[in-house]
């Protein structure tokens, strides 16, 4: 059994919602993670220079890895997926963070958890609320809808009001189902 990890997905390049859906499948695939829920997807400006909206969600884990093994995990992902870090806050094709490790708080040179800028990013908290309004942020002591009242309005909306972001095969068994 492992720890309860949640990890912010986002895209600003091509087919947005396909990449963030290719990025959920790629993640269900990785020995010791099991993916458990979705958010909503999110639509939200970008931060940094003038560039398309992104698209974001967030996925709730269950990691046996350890965080320095899932960081890798996640850029062996962004990799495979076309990302190339070419711009600090640029266009992306995928962006994988890790917003929340349960209560851990980890900070080193290569990796710091919770992620640095959660509590200012209304488009990682309003689908992190989504999944864990009540669980607290480890080092400011709030919970995840007390930052989320707090942050700065930010252009932020629900992509698809009531679908949660899943997995592409997901997507085919429940459009057969209703298409018959």
């Amino acid at each position: 059994m492992g720890d309860r990890v949640y990890i912010g997905l986002g895209s600003n390049l091509g087919d947005r919602e396909r990449e963030l859906v290719l990025a959920r499948d790629v993640l269900e695939r990785v020995e010791g993670i099991q993916v458990l829920r979705s958010s909503s997807v999110y639509e939200s400006a970008p931060v940094g220079p003038a560039q398309p909206h992104f698209l974001n969600a967030v996925v709730e884990l269950e990691c046996s890895l350890d965080p320095h093994a899932l960081l890798l995990a996640l850029q062996e992902i962004e990799h495979s997926l076309g990302r190339e870090r070419a711009e600090r806050w640029g266009p992306r094709v995928i962006d994988l963070d890790i917003l929340l490790w349960g209560g851990r708080v980890i900070a080193d040179s290569n990796l710091c958890v919770p992620h640095r800028e959660l509590q200012h990013r209304r488009f990682a908290l309003e689908p992190l609320a989504e999944l864990i309004p009540n669980v607290h942020h480890p080092i400011l002591g709030k919970s995840v809808q007390e930052l989320l009242q707090r942050v700065l309005e930010q252009d932020v909306v629900k992509w698809h009001p009531s679908e949660p972001l899943q997995s592409s095969h997901r997507r085919r068994a429940s459009w057969a189902l209703s298409s018959s």
